[in-house]
């Protein structure tokens, strides 16, 4: 199966198709942002901008000043001539934009979701929706107030009369139906009838004044007055009081593009236009511009001009990418050998690292990956990189097993150590997170206070023997399934209760109403939160002078999910004295980000360890337990808790997902198809998520996908941070983004942000899926599945299921053999050498 590895599924934009249509073309788009993260619709969704284009295939624009439409022409209506052009679309002052495809744009005063639709039909309506000409017209009114518009025949007709100047059928001929030689002898009698009139003025006495009206006429009167004394020169040249002005209605402007001004923490216009320039002049897409000056800085122009290889710090450009961008760029100066290229592959490599969970890269290991990129000395390469301080070399000492203790007289002998390279913000996090846990561990007093015994006596069973070792101990750890979540909870409630300042967190809101579904309340009123929340201020306690939170006691559910990057700015948050519990299921996949923070606490035995021997309950957890220890066993489900569905090919995989989906499990189980979550091993593929979603979409919320391939109604994933997932519904789109409801919270996506952080979500990742629960989960395994699938994934996946379970299974042997034989795959960390060389083993 082509599957994308779903530790980099949030890795950033892909690649721009370099052979992408321009704007206005059927269906697509002016640029891609990537190639590997669209959601397979052909749509998208431009709301806000300086232009909105619509094309034949449905692209929609909101918000532009300016409206291009594809497919038939364009007509604009914003000044004070009305053009029209048969089949085009219609702009009347920005407010819409209307092509042939459907596709409906707002302007200044319009948004996407409200604005009225208005199509230029192929008989070339004109702007008002009154039938046309069958060919093509324009009309003008340059000198009236109306002008009509020729019945037949096309071309182009002015009025210049006055306000009833029509224009006749056919070419222009004069309106009331007499003939032309009856209409010039009515010509010439009123000219005759004229010349009668002046002779008879010129001959009789010339009035002086006679013939001045308004202003002149009041002056010569004035004046006339005044000589014959009727009236004072004062009274009469007195300046009158002005009358009251009738305020001039505003005039119509056309609107004007407004300047670009910068989002904070975004590139500057003139810093993503060098880059544009730099970009086209090497052959790659322009759509990377902002994306290669936000990684760059202000002098990213520049910078990419004399390092074309820079161009590997955007997300998804591959090393052949960027190889053939700097041939572009330097000509016959660009070679393998050059100092530059294996500077950037070493950063690279060590990026794609991370991507993968490593912290660090043993140095033989980084060695080889650049000899298999043709660095022809990558020795040379990394100390470059080293010695630019874009990457890092340590020492680990290695751990001897089975060594001898050394003795008196003995010469002290070099212990082995291992060389590792890595990030720097890897490696600082992992060295924060090792200092903070340590200083948790040695600052707290051995006699626990009241509160603690409090708490522990508060409560019984595997909740007691986890609020014992709490109350003696400043960091714990705690594992277990599902079920076990009631002894962390039970926890929280008793410290809470002997008012200790205790709260926790969980990795996903799905994990916050679960636990708080265990204490009987509201989230906010248990002292529940996420991760997320409690990092960003938005949930938990408030913060002492120093910056630490007013804590007692922080719980860490689904810690397994936790990253380096994470832990450490959670643990340096605590104030010396607080107590720290992370819990969690050792069984399920690590986290998205580097590291594997829980694995190497338990594997460091660097504290207390409680293990609960509470199972989970029914068909499903004996499953999943079993899946566990390496062992796939059937499992009686007299209630069709589990059910499997052999499929023959990835077709009839998504074929047999949907019928699941949208009628099985409703009828069947009673569960409804919005309850219900899809997982397949990656995105791309025949069965992938995005195959999977389309076909759901298509099945449960049929529509044109309007705002950038979604429509009201889609259930989306947002990943608001890279590794981060949070299920969601779409409620509408406006000139402000994708307007979304995620756990009953409103969400606004910004435009720029739906391509690369929204994704259809009726079949996700178990990446994505992981730290949530539905009532029913549908697997999906289709043979080209199979070398994608490990014990961790299957566990995660199965696990997703409180009622019910569908497996699509067409992996055959595969799957017994994947939860068997093939673990978790490795990382390379520092974290466990660190914690050893700080803190003593208890």
């Amino acid at each position: 199966m082509s599957t994308e590895p779903e530790t980099t599924e949030n890795a950033g934009p892909g690649t721009p198709d370099t052979g992408a249509a321009p704007a206005g073309s059927t269906g697509a788009p002016e640029h891609r942002a990537t190639t590997e993260d669209r959601d397979g619709t052909g749509h998208t969704e431009d709301a806000g901008g300086a232009e909105g284009q619509a094309g034949a295939g449905g692209v929609e624009g909101a918000g532009g000043p300016e409206g291009q439409a594809g497919a038939g022409g364009s007509q604009d209506a914003g000044d004070a001539e009305a053009q029209g052009s048969r089949g085009g679309a219609e702009d009347t002052g920005g407010a819409e934009d209307a092509g042939s495809g459907g596709g409906v744009g707002t302007g200044a005063s319009g948004s996407a979701a409200g604005s009225e639709e208005r199509t230029g039909a192929a008989t070339g309506d004109d702007a008002s929706g009154s039938p046309g000409s069958p060919g093509g017209r324009e009309a003008s009114a340059e000198g009236g107030a109306q002008a009509s518009v020729p019945a037949d025949g096309g071309g182009e007709a002015a009025a210049e009369a006055g306000p009833s100047g029509g224009v006749g059928a056919e070419g222009g001929g004069v309106a009331g139906g007499v003939s032309e030689a009856e209409a010039e002898l009515a010509a010439q009698r009123i000219e005759r009838e004229r010349i009668e009139r002046r002779k008879a003025e010129k001959g009789g006495p010339v009035a002086a004044g006679a013939k001045l009206s308004g202003k002149a006429a009041d002056l010569l009167a004035a004046v006339r007055a005044v000589e014959s004394g009727e009236k004072p020169v004062a009274a009469v040249f007195a300046e009158p009081a002005p009358a009251p002005r009738r305020p001039a209605p505003e005039p119509v402007r056309r609107p004007q593009p407004a300047p670009a001004v910068a989002a904070p923490g975004a590139p500057a216009p003139e810093a993503v236009e060098a880059v544009r320039r730099v970009l086209t002049e090497g052959g790659a897409p322009d759509g990377l511009a902002a994306q290669v000056a936000a990684a760059l800085g202000e002098d990213a122009g520049t910078t990419l001009r004399e390092d074309p290889w820079q161009l590997l710090r955007v997300g998804g450009v591959r090393p052949e990418q960027a190889d053939g961008f700097a041939r572009a760029l330097l000509g016959a100066d660009c070679g393998p050998d050059d100092e530059r290229r294996g500077r950037a592959l070493t950063v690279w490599l060590l990026e794609q690292a991370a991507l993968a969970g490593h912290t660090a890269l043993e140095l033989p290991a980084l060695s080889a990956a650049l000899a298999r990129q043709a660095v022809p000395d990558a020795d040379a390469a990394v100390q470059s990189a080293l010695a630019e301080g874009e990457a890092l070399v340590f020492q680990d000492a290695l751990e001897e097993t089975g060594a001898p203790e050394p003795r008196d007289g003995d010469e002290e002998q070099e212990r082995p150590v291992r060389v590792l390279a890595g990030l720097e913000r890897c490696a600082m996090a992992e060295e924060s997170l090792a200092d903070g846990l340590a200083r948790l561990v040695n600052s707290l007093s051995p006699e626990p206070g009241q509160a603690w015994e409090t708490a522990a006596s508060g409560v019984s069973g595997g909740a007691a023997e986890l609020a014992r070792a709490v109350a003696g101990h400043g960091l714990v750890l705690h594992t277990g399934g599902e079920a076990a979540r009631a002894e962390p909870a039970a926890l929280l409630g008793a410290a809470r209760a002997a008012g200790l300042r205790a709260f926790a967190v969980c990795h996903t809101p799905d994990g916050r109403r679960r636990l708080a579904a265990l204490l009987g309340g509201d989230p906010a009123e248990q002292g529940v939160g996420t991760v997320a929340g409690l990092l960003s201020g938005a949930e938990g306690p408030g913060r002492d002078a120093e910056g630490a939170l007013e804590l007692d006691l922080l719980i860490v559910l689904d810690a397994p999910q936790l990253d380096v990057e994470a832990a450490a700015m959670l643990v340096e948050s605590l104030p010396d004295g607080a107590r720290l519990v992370l819990s969690g299921d050792p069984a399920v996949l690590w986290s998205a980000g580097p590291g594997r923070v829980f694995a190497d606490l338990l594997a460091a035995r660097v504290c207390p360890q409680t293990v609960s021997r509470v199972p989970d309950p029914g068909p499903l957890g004996e499953l999943v337990s079993g899946i566990g220890v390496g062992e796939l066993t059937q499992v009686a489900a007299p209630g069709k808790e589990v059910v499997i569905v052999p499929v023959r090919d990835a077709g009839e995989a998504v074929h047999r997902t949907v019928q699941l989906v949208a009628d099985s499990v409703p009828r069947a189980i009673g569960v409804p198809a919005d309850q219900t979550v899809v997982i397949t091993p990656g995105h791309g593929g025949a069965a992938g998520t995005r195959a999977l979603n389309s076909a759901l979409k298509e099945r449960l919320n049929p529509g044109p996908g309007r705002f950038g391939g979604f429509d009201p109604g889609d259930r989306v994933a947002y990943s608001p941070a890279p590794g981060r997932t949070v299920p969601g519904v779409v409620v509408k789109a406006d000139a402000d983004g994708l307007h979304l409801s995620c756990a009953g919270a409103p969400v606004v996506v910004p435009r720029e942000r739906v391509e690369s952080g929204v994704r259809h979500g009726w079949a996700l990742t178990a990446h994505q899926a992981v730290g949530a629960r539905w009532p029913a989960a549908v697997v999906v395994l289709p043979g080209d599945a199979a070398q994608a699938l490990s014990r961790p994934w299957v566990y995660t996946a199965f696990g997703r299921a409180d009622r019910h379970l569908s497996v699509v299974h067409g992996v055959d042997q595969a799957l017994p053999k994947a939860v068997a034989e093939i673990p978790a795959t490795p990382r390379t960390t520092r974290l466990p050498a660190l914690l050893r060389a700080q803190t003593p083993t208890p």
